[in-house]
């Protein structure tokens, strides 16, 4: 087998991808195909943390647009992650894979409490950490969450699981004729705004040079073909050169 390009990776999945087809909940076969992907990676001696986002069960900003107040919005969210976040820690242990949720707001029937040192100590002995409930702070979305704990456990990348192929030049839904980056700096993610991931957690990246790749999670073995150092989805670094992106077929 070839040698791995990552050895400790942060993988974020948004909550909307467990909903599946769905427009609500969890979906019992997108689980276990993502638990199915994750156990493979893990086999292979990487080291796996994971941050789940909320959004299939409760979305902070939309509830706060609709005149809840922020803050207790946001807890709901955090809360929702929680949810996912251990629907996720049973489906891989139902296939053999150790993990622990570790929790930034205190729930000790359900979660450890997040501790940094604690966290590495679990992914040395080949656990997955699960991190839930974000970083614990309102107006904090999970994205930056994931670039905040990648940076802490010294992730060697941030992966972002989506439906899509990678990061384009326009919504690949809506038009199909969206053209996919296959390189980009941080700096054309900030100033050309593309929605990759909120401009907190970008930045976060940006400024600790912590090397991002958008891809398509949907597709089977992709993770596996990463963690090989093989070309997936948009890399985005900080020394990386923007090339014009190329029309490639892209599946939803």
């Amino acid at each position: 087998m070839k040698p791995l390009q990552y050895r400790r990776i942060l993988l974020k999945i948004s909550g909307e991808m467990l909903a599946g087809t769905q427009n609500y909940g969890i979906s019992p076969e997108v689980l276990e195909s993502l638990a199915q992907e994750i156990a493979e990676v893990v086999k292979m001696d990487v080291e796996v943390a994971l941050v789940i986002g909320g959004g299939n069960i409760f979305r902070g900003l939309e509830a706060s647009a609709s005149g809840m107040e922020r803050a207790s919005a946001d807890y709901m969210g955090m809360l929702a992650t929680i949810l996912n976040a251990l629907a996720l820690q049973n489906a891989l242990e139902k296939l053999g894979i150790s993990t622990r949720v570790l929790s930034a707001i205190e729930m000790r029937q359900l979660a450890e409490g997040y501790i940094r040192r604690r966290a590495i100590r679990h992914l040395e002995k080949k656990r997955v950490v699960i991190f839930g409930a974000g970083t614990g702070n309102p107006y904090f979305t999970t994205d930056t969450a994931a670039a905040l704990r990648a940076m802490e456990i010294c992730a060697d990348v941030v992966l972002k699981g989506t439906k899509v192929n990678g990061i384009y030049d326009d919504d690949p839904v809506r038009n199909p004729a969206a053209k996919m980056y296959t390189e980009l700096p941080f700096l054309s993610v900030l100033t050309q705004h593309l929605k990759v991931m909120d401009t907190t957690a970008i930045t976060l990246c940006m400024d600790n040079r912590l090397p991002l790749i958008v891809f398509n999670l949907t597709q089977p073995g992709n993770l596996k073909r990463i963690v090989l150092g093989e070309k997936v989805g948009t890399l985005v670094t900080h020394h990386a050169m923007q090339e014009e992106p190329t029309r490639l077929s892209h599946d939803h």
